[in-house]
């Protein structure tokens, strides 16, 4: 089902980049001769013409498709069987065709737009999406609503409460922009400048991020209504050498009666912050069972606090607004990411391909289920904001074969003043295509290890 649901949310966002170039297309008078969604043998094909008016064919073959005298000049419309994407055939496109209509015979400007307007419509299908999301879960607003315990940020002077306006001088508009700050400009243990706006006053804090804890390697649910079991041990922890296991309800931890996750994250916070032994009682199998577990010494850098929270409220305005600035945080942090993986502070094992975005969608979708429908569709309109967004930059790349490579030949006309040759751009499309398509090998190669590991 994951792997459905997976396949529909890139196909809607494959078809919206399509309809861009389709629209404008139409716009710009260059001939289509089809428009589908999916791939594969066509289920379903619509035309409309001057002498059958309307016609709808089932199971049309390609020698059909090719072949009807009345289908020559018109635009068809197909449903195909494979629900993957789809395409936007346009007149001249990749060959030479001298027609009033073709791709080639438009002006520079009509040629940019139409290629422009793939990526573009993938921005506003990110953005509409993001006015639904905004509307039903609420803003993230950058106010600081936790500050951690014996964290660098409690010692500093920072409040919950404090609007977070900049990290290190750069600015912060929604919340997660501080999480993806830090994890793209890892702390390197000198401080960390933090601008805040409290009781509309500026303060600036610097914080020193040195942090050493005592860990006891283990998760639970996020959900603090859920059981208090244990998700994962990690391997080599302090609970895997006392013998937790993962499926183990805890039960009580250092004397205290534990109920559900949230209790269990409120006695985790109190506790062994020496790094003393800890007593916890766990039910296995229908039995308890008591374990003495001895944490172990863990030193980081942190800030210390989370300022991440989606909160109610906004009015329409806000909505609109802060849904402009999602768009922007997820083609920003895009390219960003792409930026550290060409500088090398990211490696190809952090890149994802199909299969691996297929995995990830799937484990959003699970960890909502417990929430509700709404929640799962949430969830699932979340992903397609991160993905539009994420295509539609990655296919503005001056990249042989992608829009964006295509756009640079299209800006190179418009600064000679004449086409390149349509032969030699041709060749480079094809070549940048098959490096493409080895590179996805490499990438889907790649995702399938990860999962298996």
């Amino acid at each position: 089902m994951n792997i459905i649901v997976a396949l529909l949310i890139f196909t809607v966002i494959v078809v919206i980049h399509e309809l861009g170039h389709f629209l404008l297309a139409k716009k710009n008078g260059i001939g289509v001769p089809e428009f589908s969604v999916g791939m594969g043998p066509r289920l379903i094909t619509y035309a409309k013409t001057k002498e059958d008016g309307h016609v709808i064919k089932l199971l049309c073959s390609q020698k059909e498709f090719e072949s009807r005298k009345n289908w020559q000049d018109v635009t068809k419309y197909s449903w195909k069987l494979f629900p993957i994407g789809g395409s936007c055939a346009m007149i001249g496109e990749d060959e030479e065709n001298d027609a009033e209509n073709s791709f080639n015979s438009k002006g520079v400007w009509a040629r940019f737009s139409v290629v422009f307007a793939g990526p573009f419509f993938n921005f506003i299908l990110a953005f509409v999406f993001s006015v639904i999301i905004l509307s039903y879960s609420g803003i993230d607003y950058p106010i600081i609503r936790q500050i951690y315990n014996n964290q660098p940020a409690s010692q500093s002077g920072l409040e919950e409460g404090d609007i977070v306006k900049s990290v290190n001088g750069k600015k912060i508009t929604i919340g997660r922009e501080i999480s993806t700050y830090t994890q793209l400009h890892p702390l390197t243990g000198e401080n960390v400048e933090v601008v805040v706006e409290r009781n509309g006053e500026t303060k600036t804090f610097n914080i020193d991020p040195h942090y050493k804890a005592y860990l006891f390697g283990f998760t639970y649910p996020s959900n603090e209504k859920e059981s208090p079991k244990i998700s994962q041990v990690t391997e080599g922890g302090a609970f895997d050498k006392a013998g937790i296991k993962a499926g183990d309800i805890i039960k009580s931890a250092g004397g205290k009666d534990i109920s559900n996750a949230g209790e269990l994250g409120s006695t985790m916070n109190t506790i062994n912050k020496d790094g003393s032994g800890t007593r916890f009682t766990v039910e296995r199998d229908g039995t308890l069972q008591e374990f003495m577990v001895t944490p172990e010494e863990y030193e980081t850098y942190t800030l210390g606090f989370n300022a991440a929270f989606d909160e109610k409220g906004g009015n329409a305005l806000d909505v609109i607004k802060y849904s402009f600035v999602e768009v922007k945080y997820w083609i920003t942090t895009t390219v960003a990411s792409l930026g550290q993986l060409i500088t090398g502070h990211l490696s190809m094992n952090d890149v994802s391909g199909p299969v691996g975005i297929v995995n990830v969608v799937g484990s959003a979708i699970d960890q909502s289920k417990s929430l509700g429908i709404m929640a799962v569709i949430m969830q699932m309109l979340y992903m397609s904001v991160l993905l539009s967004a994420n295509l539609g930059v990655m296919n503005l790349l001056p990249l042989p074969a992608l829009d964006g490579g295509r756009l640079v030949f299209i800006l190179i006309e418009a600064i000679r003043g004449k086409p390149v040759d349509r032969e030699k751009e041709g060749f480079v499309h094809f070549a940048g295509l098959v490096v493409l398509m080895l590179f996805m090998v490499f990438v889907m190669y790649n995702d399938i290890i990860k999962i298996i590991k």
